[in-house]
């Protein structure tokens, strides 16, 4: 064991409910109540907080759009990192704004362990959080906050990064989490040649026993077991969103929820004096990306890019996903856990289950740092059992970006080292897609389709699919008509016939 090897010291969440919006913290007072609990982690007390040279602040749901339901008019931190630091007495030298993702806890843990490795980093902290909650209850009851702060100091604002959509597929409904994940869910249904009504259920069978350990997780934001009937019957409560999926089977991200993690070397810990017993290694980790824009995927019923970045994954740590003991796989919605499973080959019945937290729609979806709370909460479980293994697996935008990692208290032995992302991202960029067109005219058939709902009623229906004569993919909308609607519904339409054409900026897909 080096002592330039990575580890984690130390990590923290906090969760406010029930407070006032008057009484309740800013986004990065909760940043910094769970960088205060992950620093406590460590066993040295706030003591550290003067070796702290780098600080990763994760980018918060406000500053990752410009769409007008992301704004929150109560002022922002101008520094975040700087506020994060500010509130535990840190004065770092590297302040780091991340861009956007859920695969930026994961992707920035590795980041700062190569650099750890490399002796550019000493001691880093990583947090992130939301108060959505708060603000959605502001604004409903007409009360005016004041989040805005400013501090002084560089920072390092890596900006909103990768366009995740195209204006074309943006202007269709394409980009929208709600709406573009249910294109895989249905395509993976088809796939599997599972009827609409077995698929409900199995959906719901998955995700009850995610709500089973939120509800054991006393950091959990909605944290009630609820059964595969209920997360599948439609109610007043439980109102349709995106055809396949009722509200229960979408990630809930009005929560107020921060997590953080303390990361440093072998060699600085044991000059700090940090027991080992609180040590836990990252044996492994790899980030890979989809073909960025929905529509140039190779399909919608895999993700090559889970399967590719969590086999490099286990490669780095030198095991096999038999040698793991606890996973976390980014649950967003079903979708996301079932393409893990298909491309990783496992049952959706295994019995480790597939979250340590209870998942995006029961846990709580704090924005881009869902894994951080994760990672945060592998921590106990592996050092309790120091031999044992937890896989994370980290989703930006629609299945587009990729982060993975493997954690445990055991040792890693011998040099550091992560193979750079571009040497197998090259794997994924060189896959075959489908030719497509912006103006689709003629003959053409359902490759994927959903229906989407304004407070339970449906108003659009989205369909990706593909041209007879070319071959050629394309993307349209249905014309707006509650009788299609309900059919498209109530029956298959992955496989159905239909003529598209140009209406304007919009393409107009006509079932036959």
């Amino acid at each position: 064991m080096e002592n330039s090897t990575p580890i984690i010291i130390g990590g923290g969440q906090f969760t406010e409910k029930d407070v006032s919006p008057e009484k309740a913290h800013p986004p990065m007072g909760i940043a910094g109540e769970a960088a205060k609990a992950a620093i406590f982690d460590t066993g040295l007390g706030n003591s550290i907080a003067n070796h702290i040279d780098t600080i990763v602040a994760i980018r918060i749901f406000p500053d990752s759009s410009n769409r007008p339901r992301l704004q929150i008019p109560f002022g922002r931190a101008e520094n975040p990192p700087r506020a994060i630091a500010s509130r535990i007495g840190a004065n770092p030298e590297n302040a780091i704004y991340g861009n956007v993702g859920g695969n930026t806890p994961q992707k920035y843990i590795n980041e700062m362990a190569e650099r750890i490795t490399a002796g550019e980093v000493t001691i880093a902290l990583l947090a992130g959080s939301e108060a959505i909650k708060s603000a959605q209850n502001a604004l409903r009851n007409n009360v005016m906050l004041d989040w805005g702060e400013e501090y002084e100091g560089t920072q390092e604002d890596r900006g909103i990064g990768e366009k995740l959509f195209t204006p074309h597929e943006f202007s269709h409904g394409v980009g929208i989490p709600v709406q573009t994940y249910p294109l895989f869910e249905n395509a993976l249904r088809y796939h599997k040649e599972l009827s609409l009504e077995s698929h409900m259920f199995q959906m719901g069978a998955l995700f009850s026993k995610f709500s089973d350990v939120a509800e054991a997780n006393p950091y959990s934001f909605n944290g009630n077991s609820r059964t595969a009937q209920e997360l599948i019957t439609v109610t007043d409560a439980n109102r349709w969103i995106g055809f396949p999926y009722p509200k229960w089977l979408n990630a809930m991200d009005g929560v107020n929820q921060g997590a953080a993690i303390v990361m440093t070397s072998v060699g600085k810990a044991k000059e700090l004096g940090i027991d080992p017993k609180r040590w836990v290694f990252l044996h492994g980790c790899a980030e890979a990306n989809e073909k960025i824009n929905i529509t140039e995927r190779v399909n919608y019923y895999s993700s090559p890019a889970i399967g590719v970045n969590t086999r490099r994954t286990l490669s780095m740590a030198g095991l096999t996903l038999n040698d793991i003991n606890y996973f976390d796989f980014y649950s967003c919605f079903p979708s996301a856990v079932e393409l893990a499973c298909e491309e990783l080959e496992l049952s959706y019945e295994d019995p480790r289950g597939f979250t340590v937290t209870g998942g995006l729609p029961f846990f709580g979806g704090p924005g881009n740092n869902y894994t951080m709370h994760a990672i945060a909460s592998m921590l106990p479980k592996l050092r309790d059992n120091p031999s044992h293994f937890g896989l994370v697996t980290a989703n930006g935008g629609y299945l587009s970006k990729h982060a993975s990692g493997i954690y445990s208290a055991t040792p890693v032995l011998g040099k550091w080292e992560r193979e750079n992302p571009s040497r197998y991202q090259k794997e994924i960029d060189s896959m075959e897609s489908p030719d497509f067109t912006e103006t689709p005219e003629g003959l053409g058939t359902i490759e994927t389709y959903t229906i989407c709902h304004t407070r339970g009623v449906p108003d659009r229906g989205i369909v990706i699919g593909r041209l007879a004569k070319s071959g050629k993919r394309f993307l349209a909308n249905t014309p707006v008509d509650s009788a299609l609607f309900i059919n498209m519904m109530r029956e298959e339409q992955i496989g159905r016939t239909g003529t598209v054409s140009s209406e304007g900026d919009l393409n107009i897909f006509m079932p036959a």
